[in-house]
């Protein structure tokens, strides 16, 4: 199953636009429905996709950056960001690496999670 964004914007609501855009984000974020690494729609594509200003995705993005929601990685995207300690945020984007490489190298998730398995086992971990 591949994680999608789902958006249901209520222009003529009471909450600010870019406010619903920033909870909605972040409630999946948080949900697990967007897992850590996913990349989100650049802020032009996110605006025309959904009929709304730029400038309220911008303002939607930075604030989630600022929440530590999402990340930025200059002009490779913005991604869901992992949450908690730094082990788990650089385990995370260890882990992002790993799956983006054996996608690279053709090996499907059986594979990949095999060899992970695989390490774990010859360092003596359960």
């Amino acid at each position: 199953m591949n994680p999608t964004l789902d958006l249901d914007l209520d222009a003529a609501g009471s909450v600010p636009v870019y406010e619903q855009l920033r909870a909605q984000i972040a409630d999946q974020a948080r949900g697990g429905g967007l897992p850590v690494g996913f990349r989100l729609p650049t802020v032009r594509g996110l605006a025309e996709e959904l009929g709304i200003a730029a400038n309220t995705v911008a303002k939607a993005y930075r604030a989630l950056e600022v929440d530590g929601v999402i990340e930025t990685r200059g002009r490779h995207g913005t991604f869901i960001a992992a949450v908690g300690g730094s082990a788990m945020r650089e385990a995370a984007g260890a882990a992002q690496a790993y799956a983006e490489r054996v996608r690279r190298l053709g090996l499907d998730r059986e594979a990949a999670l095999s060899l992970v398995e695989d390490a774990f086992r010859a360092q003596g971990a359960p």
